[in-house]
């Protein structure tokens, strides 16, 4: 059904495989159009509770395709929008993990960033180096990671363009645990399954008030945290949730 990405799920969780191996994962405009086509399927499946972005043990994905990128001009980026795609990748409601290995750079990095949690084996790098060849970060490298990392951080990235291990990633707070390479596929799986055994419309609910953090004032936050949380009274799987603890019972959050 594609070409540049693998598809499959187990259970309520889907994967997301880049698949261009002999490119290091490069990100071009099919890239894009078909992650984004199968991440807004699933994303409309009642059936998935989660998704988890991976590529290969070498590459996550080490940026955007070049070839691609050289022949453009300001009116032929401009009339397309490019990279708009991503935009509406990132919207998506859908809980997304990034399961890292290998090289994340460029876009590669940036895609990351667009997901809820970002899992890092040992032998991922990261960073943003579009500088070396006389570019900026383009699919919201210099916004995320900014807003992620803070301004000192991500200056240092972006303006010398130099590549961080796992560790160092996990101690800027760009990626969220780090773990060994052989047991990076199962612990996304794990967690991408912990997430989607919940329910999606709190775990929706959970995302919108975090990503609410990144967008607003303290004050606006927390207004609109309280308006969450007294709306989320008014859904059955607050009432499950709430009855199974009362009840010392697990939660069936997706009772047929």
């Amino acid at each position: 059904m594609y070409d540049t990405i693998l598809t499959e799920t187990e259970g309520r969780v889907a994967t997301i495989r880049f698949s261009r191996p002999a490119q290091l994962n490069a990100l071009n405009t099919q890239v894009m159009e078909e992650v984004l086509a199968a991440a807004t399927a699933f994303d409309a499946d009642p059936d998935i509770g989660c998704l988890i972005l991976a590529g290969n043990d070498r590459a996550f994905a080490a940026g955007a395709d070049i070839g691609e990128l050289a022949v453009q001009t300001y009116p032929s980026m401009q009339a397309s929008d490019f990279f708009a795609g991503w935009d509406r990748f990132a919207a998506l409601r859908l809980p997304k993990l990034a399961a890292v290995s290998g090289y994340a750079l460029g876009g590669g990095c940036e895609v990351a960033l667009m997901c809820d949690i970002i899992l890092a084996s040992e032998t991922a790098r990261f960073g943003q180096p579009e500088i070396k060849i006389g570019c900026i970060p383009g699919i919201g490298g210099t916004q995320r990671l900014t807003r992620l990392i803070g301004r000192a951080r991500a200056m240092d990235l972006i303006l010398t363009g130099r590549m961080i291990d796992a560790q160092e990633a996990l101690q800027m707070g760009l990626v969220s645990r780090v773990v060994a390479s052989v047991a990076l596929s199962e612990t996304a799986m794990e967690t991408a399954q912990a997430i989607a055994d919940y329910a999606p419309d709190i775990t929706q609910m959970a995302r919108a008030c975090v990503n609410m953090a990144d967008q607003s004032t303290l004050e606006t936050g927390l207004r609109y945290e309280r308006q969450m949380y007294h709306a989320l009274y008014g859904l059955p799987a607050q009432k499950e949730g709430m009855a199974a603890f009362l009840e010392k019972r697990s939660p069936r959050f997706h009772q047929d």
